[in-house]
């Protein structure tokens, strides 16, 4: 038996992942006649945690679909704002995304981060254990079975990266609520609560404090405060309601 041939069109915003002679025009691809579409894509380079519709001469059909002979696919990206199963939508994102990760929090979004290598397969294996989006680079830990759901970053500046995950997923926003650096609930506190963590003109020119609830870690109005205020406004201004 002949070995099917498809004719594969990959959207634009998708040509990063594939090879340089296939990101333009429709590709002639030879298929086992086994393998669904979904791993055909994949083995392109495309996670299937960007793909939005994949479309068999014009109409749409599932990833486990196996094309045939003459198949003319068109793979189309994620529409946004992305619908993600389940809420409150939470995240993980990986050791190269610590940024991105204090940023969000920051934001008030619910947002775990690993600080250390644990590994593709422990890094899945939270997401599908605490239903929390991957976040990351690397597009093999995205295309693993076995996470709840996943976003490529495609940035590498974290401005880019943080207006992208908005735009994409759409998280609720409420500045001001989480620790930066352990992802923990905030609460007001007392200059006395915090004394232990104040030093010299802290001491004496602040007054209003909060505190995490999980790590202890003290927050004040400090030097980069209208840094981040410039951070949560553009972000309220841009993806709030």
């Amino acid at each position: 038996m002949t070995a099917p041939e498809i004719h594969l069109e990959v959207a634009p915003g998708l040509a990063l992942f594939v090879p340089h002679d296939r990101r333009t025009g429709v590709t002639a691809l030879t298929t086992d006649g086994v393998s669904s579409l979904g791993h055909v894509v994949e083995s392109l380079g495309v996670p299937l945690t960007e793909v939005g519709r994949l479309d068999v001469d014009g109409r749409e059909v599932p990833v486990s679909y196996v094309p045939r002979d003459g198949d003319r696919v068109a793979v189309r990206p994620v529409e946004r704002p992305q619908q993600v199963p389940g809420a409150p939508l939470r995240f993980l994102l990986d050791v190269h995304l610590g940024t991105l990760a204090r940023r969000l929090r920051l934001l008030g979004v619910d947002t775990a981060y690993e600080s250390t290598d644990i590994g593709d397969p422990a890094l899945a294996a939270r997401s599908a254990a605490e239903r929390r989006v991957m976040l990351s680079r690397d597009r093999g830990l995205l295309r693993r079975r076995e996470l709840w759901a996943g976003g490529y970053i495609y940035s590498t500046r974290p401005e880019e990266q943080l207006r992208d995950v908005l735009e994409r997923f759409r998280p609720e926003l409420r500045p001001w609520t989480r620790c930066t650096a352990c992802n923990g609930l905030l609460k007001e506190a007392t200059k006395e609560e915090v004394a232990d963590q104040l030093h010299g003109g802290t001491q004496r020119n602040y007054d209003v404090f909060a505190q995490c609830r999980d790590c202890g870690r003290a927050y004040w109005k400090g030097a980069h405060h209208e840094q981040l205020v410039a951070i949560v406004e553009r972000a309220l201004t841009e993806f709030a309601g």
